[in-house]
């Protein structure tokens, strides 16, 4: 395809796959499209070794990474993040109390401090500890990296830039584009509200066309309900330059998703993808669960911040829960093409499908407008 960004990055098609999951990347770049290792939840130690499994088995493709590196978090100390001293009792005994009620057993106590270090060591939201990924990062043959909350700061941009390495940045709004584009970056990604994850409140419809307008002629990625071949179509006729795609790779034989929360996927309806703090502390669309319908109800604690909350969910509550399988309480960050998404298939199938009904989009476009 003609586009700025497979001409940036050297790829076949411009289908960007954010993927938690080291073998999802390598599938879709293999295929021509671009991977994205998404590294939330990762130390150092462990971005290597995904890394380097990756090099060993993409045959000289490129793929990037996708970091946490919010603005608004403030990076005081060298010390790590000790979110035991953060949390309030409260929200500890209406969590415990929550999963009590529904049978959910605790931790193992011979493995429970074992598995909180664990929650610790992943819990990367300073700048210090995303700089320290992407480091080590940069000592692979990425050759893209996409900061999630924010603009990433200009040295960065600057030593990516020496390396050959380039940089984007998510934007829910035109003014947030204009700022990664001012420090530097290569292409944004504009992420409607329909995206899993951390996303705004304005809709792809809306925001892609503004955001293209604002940067233009900064290359554009299209992210929020993409799922199928007519939605890419409808991102590039809105002026975006490739998209960028998550959820519809949960559903693949490749991913890292459990079959629990798969099935609990196919079974769900576009709405059983809401947005809530209730995962991380900030708006993050995910999976319906009894968790986030707990938060909702009366009488129910706000939640915490950023990352506080997030250490919560996963040693109060994600941890316990999917220990068991239990059905209610589990989750995973994922869009409204939840709904589209009814069955498990192989990467190199997702692709097929995406560009088959792109052409078909495009013929009966060209049929109508002669």
């Amino acid at each position: 395809m003609n586009s700025q960004l497979c001409d940036m990055f050297g790829i076949d098609v411009p289908i960007f796959a954010f993927s938690h999951c080291r073998d999802v990347v390598v599938e879709v770049s293999k295929a021509g499209g671009m991977g994205i290792l998404g590294m939330a939840r990762m130390d150092p130690d462990r971005v290597h070794a995904e890394l380097s499994w990756i090099d060993e088995r993409i045959e000289g493709k490129p793929y990037g990474i996708d970091v946490l590196m919010p603005a608004k978090i403030e990076d005081t100390a060298a010390q790590k993040f000790d979110p035991e001293s953060l949390l309030p009792d409260e929200h500890v005994q209406f969590v415990r109390d929550l999963l009590e009620k529904a049978g959910i057993p605790e931790l193992p106590a011979a493995e429970a401090e074992a598995i909180k270090r664990e929650i610790v060591k992943g819990m990367n939201f300073t700048p210090r500890e995303s700089l320290q990924m992407i480091e080590t990062a940069m000592q692979h043959p990425i050759k893209a990296i996409v900061n999630a909350l924010g603009s990433p700061p200009a040295h960065l941009v600057e030593q990516a830039h020496a390396r050959g390495i380039k940089v984007g940045a998510l934007a829910g709004k035109p003014r947030h584009a204009i700022k990664h584009r001012d420090v530097g970056c290569d292409f944004v990604v504009a992420v409607g509200t329909e995206a899993g994850g951390h996303t705004g409140d304005v809709t792809s419809m809306v925001l892609w066309p503004s955001i293209v307008d604002a940067v233009a002629p900064m290359p554009v990625l299209g992210a929020g309900g993409i799922g199928r071949g007519r939605q890419m179509a409808a991102a590039l006729v809105l002026g975006c330059d490739g998209v960028w795609t998550g959820s519809l790779w949960l559903k693949t034989v490749q991913s890292e998703v459990i079959p629990e929360i798969k099935q609990k996927m196919f079974e769900a309806e576009a709405s059983d993808a809401v947005l809530t703090t209730t995962v991380t502390g900030k708006p993050c669309r995910t999976l319906r669960n009894a968790f986030s319908d707990a938060y909702d109800a009366p009488g129910a604690p706000q939640t915490l911040p950023a990352p506080t909350q997030n250490y919560l969910w996963w040693q109060e509550g994600r941890t316990r829960v999917e220990r068991v399988r239990a059905k209610p309480f589990l989750t995973y960050p994922v869009g409204q093409v939840v709904g589209q998404m009814t069955e498990e298939i192989a990467v190199k199938d997702v692709f097929y499908e995406l560009l088959t009904e792109l052409v078909e989009a495009k013929e009966r476009f060209d049929g109508m407008i002669g």
